[in-house]
C-alpha cells in the first residue's frame, strides 16, 4: 500500500478488519434493523423523530422505531441533512462530488458541483483534489460543506452558488507513529519502506472531515489530520459566523478551540451545547488503513461549551464514524466500514 500526504476519506471503505467490541457505556441494540451496503459515513436527525444515515453502497436510508428503508437511491453519498419534513440536504464524493437536494418520495435534484469548484478555484492553491466530506445546514437557505481533500470550507446557497470560506493549513507533526505502524525498521510491506527514512516531522495536511454549526452561531471545524498520521494531533477550528476566504492559522477570523485529538471524522452539537466528537481509532486511521492489526478502537468525547474541556463518553467502538444527538440521546454509527456489520447505536439518553 503506498501512502499519500492528501488522505481520501473515502479510501477508507475498502478496509475490512477486526476491532474490539463495543464498550459498555453503549446500549447493545441497534436504533434499527437495517442491512446497510456501506460503508456509511453521515448520521443526522430526520423527519418525525426518525434518524437518517448517508450510505454510500447505495443512498439515504432513513431509521425508525425498529426498522430502516432506503428512501434515496444515491450510491457515494457522504452525509444528509434534513431540510424539513419532506426534503434533506444530501453529499456525494467518490466520482460524483456534487450536493443535491433529495425529497423522501426518492426524486432528486443536483445544487452544486463541489469537484468543478475545486478544479476551478482551488481555494488552498494545494493539488486539485475534491472530498465532499460532511455538511452543516445554515438557518439562512445555505449549507456548509466541508471538503476533505481540498482542506476547506464551502458555502452553498439553493441556487447552486459555491464560495468558500476558509481554508486549513498544513501543521509539522511527527512521523514515529507512521513508522511504528508499517513496521518500521523493516516494515512488512516493501512499497512503504519509504516511510522509514523519513525525517523526525514532516508536513500534514488538515483534511477537515466534520463540520458543524456551534450555539453561537460560528463554524466548528474538526481535522482527521493527514499523513503521516499523527497521534493526538487532530484540532477543532472555530470560524466567525460570515466568514469568507480566510487562511485559517494567519486569519484573525479563526482559531483553535480544541486539540489533542487522533483522526477526527465527526462533530455535532447537542442541544445543551455539549460538542460530541469522534475519534475514528485511537491510533489512529492509518492503523485502520493498514489492515486493523495495531487499531485499538474509537472514541466519542463530550466537550463542555465554553471551555471546551472534554471527556470521553465512549470507547473502544469499532470503527465510529459519526454522532448526532435526538432529544438528548447520544447515537452514533459504528462498524461504518464493514459489510454486514455497520450499524447505529444509542450510547445515552
Amino acid at each position: 500500500m503506498l501512502l499519500r500526504t492528501r488522505v481520501r476519506v473515502f479510501a477508507l471503505a475498502a478496509v475490512s478488519v477486526a476491532l474490539v467490541s463495543v464498550s459498555s457505556t453503549a446500549h447493545a441494540a441497534d436504533v434499527a434493523s437495517f442491512d446497510f451496503a456501506t460503508p456509511i459515513f453521515g448520521l443526522s436527525n430526520g423527519p418525525e423523530g426518525s434518524l437518517l444515515v448517508a450510505d454510500a453502497g447505495q443512498g439515504i436510508v432513513e431509521l425508525r422505531g425498529d426498522s430502516g428503508q432506503l428512501v434515496a437511491s444515491l450510491p457515494d453519498a457522504t452525509d444528509v441533512a434534513k431540510i424539513g419534513e419532506h426534503a434533506m440536504w444530501a453529499l456525494t464524493s467518490g466520482a460524483d462530488k456534487k450536493l443535491y437536494i433529495v425529497r423522501r418520495d426518492g426524486t432528486e435534484r443536483v445544487i452544486a458541483d463541489i469537484g468543478a469548484f475545486e478544479a476551478s478555484v482551488n481555494p488552498d492553491r494545494g493539488e486539485i483534489d475534491s472530498n465532499p466530506f460532511d455538511l452543516a445546514k445554515l438557518g439562512d437557505g445555505r449549507v456548509l460543506v466541508a471538503d476533505a481533500a481540498a482542506n476547506a470550507l464551502l458555502t452553498v446557497n439553493r441556487r447552486g452558488r459555491i464560495d468558500w470560506v476558509a481554508t486549513l493549513p498544513d501543521e509539522r507533526v511527527p512521523t514515529s507513529n507512521a513508522k511504528h505502524l508499517v513496521g518500521c525498521p523493516d516494515p512488512q510491506d516493501p512499497q512503504n519502506a519509504f516511510v522509514c527514512d523519513l525525517p523526525d516531522r514532516i508536513p500534514a495536511q488538515a483534511v477537515p472531515t466534520s463540520v458543524a454549526v456551534g450555539p453561537d452561531g460560528a463554524y466548528y471545524l474538526g481535522e482527521l489530520k493527514g499523513f503521516p498520521a499523527p497521534l493526538g494531533r487532530s484540532r477543532i477550528w472555530r470560524i466567525e459566523p460570515g466568514t469568507r476566504h480566510a487562511e485559517c492559522g494567519s486569519s484573525p477570523a479563526c482559531s483553535v478551540v480544541a486539540d489533542g485529538f487522533t483522526s477526527i471524522v465527526d462533530i455535532n452539537f447537542g442541544p445543551d451545547g455539549t460538542l460530541h466528537v469522534v475519534e475514528l481509532d485511537e491510533a489512529s486511521f492509518l492503523a485502520v488503513e493498514l489492515g486493523g492489526a495495531d487499531a485499538v478502537g474509537g472514541t466519542i468525547d463530550a466537550c463542555t461549551w465554553g471551555s471546551f474541556a472534554c471527556t470521553k463518553e465512549a470507547s473502544d467502538l469499532p470503527m465510529p464514524i459519526a454522532v448526532t444527538v435526538r432529544n438528548r440521546a447520544v447515537y452514533a454509527a459504528i462498524w461504518a466500514l464493514v459489510p454486514g456489520q455497520a450499524q447505529v447505536i444509542r450510547l445515552s439518553g
